[in-house]
């Protein structure tokens, strides 16, 4: 089995990021949440006073104020999933493990025929339902949903991703649009 990240791997930038600026330009009620988003953002990307799963519920408080959160999602792929390029080309039947939401990922991964482990939140509420998908937690998910299975290669733009690159057979670095072995 091929596994790969999805933000900056699969997609060029990163979707959670560009589906919050999405919303803010369609829904403008949703700036009031980015103070707050901001505070967390320092909090844990820069003090690293919170983990990153309370960080993501600081985030995600925008949704709730999306209306038809689906349709949202759905237009926000229609025009950006010219976005998902670059030198990795996953096959049906391959793995996507990303830190992104899975309601965000669900269905674009789908078309592709790609099975997907997702950090896990409630579109509606924002809510996180368990610990955000990314380092140690991405190799739990795995084994609880794959217990049994082997990774022959591995695709990743970020070091936070070492545990699941020590994992597979080989793994790739994506750098400048190009893939490395792992370093």
């Amino acid at each position: 089995m091929d596994v790969y990240d999805f933000d900056g791997t699969l997609y060029w930038g990163d979707s959670t990021a560009d589906f919050l600026k999405w919303c803010a330009k369609r829904h403008p009620r949703i700036i009031r949440t980015l103070p707050r988003t901001g505070i967390a953002a320092a909090a844990c990307l820069g003090l690293h006073l919170i983990d990153k799963t309370r960080f993501k519920g600081a985030l995600y408080r925008f949704l709730p104020l999306v209306p038809d959160i689906e349709t949202e999602v759905e237009r926000f792929w229609q025009a950006h999933e010219h976005r998902i390029t670059g030198p990795c080309a996953p096959q049906p039947g391959d793995l996507v493990i990303s830190a992104s939401p899975d309601f965000l990922l669900r269905d674009v991964c789908a078309k592709r025929g790609l099975s997907l482990i997702a950090s896990q939140v409630d579109p509606h509420t924002g809510r996180t339902l368990g610990p955000n998908c990314s380092n140690a937690e991405k190799i739990s998910r795995f084994r609880e949903l794959f217990p049994n299975e082997h990774i022959e290669r591995f695709y990743s733009d970020s070091h936070n991703d070492d545990p699941l690159a020590e994992l597979a057979e080989e793994a790739f670095m994506v750098k400048d649009g190009k893939l490395i072995p792992w370093p």
